[in-house]
């Protein structure tokens, strides 16, 4: 069984941060939207971490130009998976990095997928249905009665 992947809401640099906003809401999917370069690679991510800390954060009562490129406020160089990367290596990329989508690319970069933490979670609830769905909603607590009784 493989983790599932998703089409990722992407557009190439130079779009404009209404645009990329724009795109996020219309997909209704994440909180993210990837930038590609010329060539179709992954150039960057607009997250909302991006969104919230950059666009709205310290610079409040600023004024943010929507008009203006997301090259400008996106992360570049964002950490990634590949696809022969296990569900491990996503979880410890999404721990350590505080990370809820994870952009997968190929060997050359290009932009094939994305991993949501929502996306883990069904693989191990498929992975492990008996295991999951048996336990208490506290792994510590005991019930003093049975269910309904």
């Amino acid at each position: 069984m493989v983790v599932g992947r998703r089409l990722p809401v992407s557009v190439p640099r130079g779009t404009t941060i209404a645009e990329c906003l724009l795109a996020i809401q219309r997909t209704g999917t994440g909180d993210s939207v990837f930038v590609t370069d010329d060539d179709g690679r992954l150039a960057g991510v607009l997250a909302e971490r991006d969104i919230f800390g950059r666009l709205v954060g310290p610079d409040v009562g600023q004024g943010v130009d929507v008009d203006a490129p997301v090259d400008a406020y996106m992360t570049t160089n964002p950490h990634t998976l590949r696809l022969d990367q296990t569900v491990l290596d996503a979880l410890e990329l999404m721990q350590s990095s505080l990370y809820r989508n994870v952009p997968v690319v190929d060997d050359q970069r290009f932009l094939v997928g994305v991993v949501r933490q929502i996306d883990i979670l069904k693989f191990l609830a498929e992975s492990f249905p008996e295991e999951l769905l048996n336990l208490p909603p506290r792994p510590h607590q005991r019930m003093e009665q049975a269910e309904g009784g």
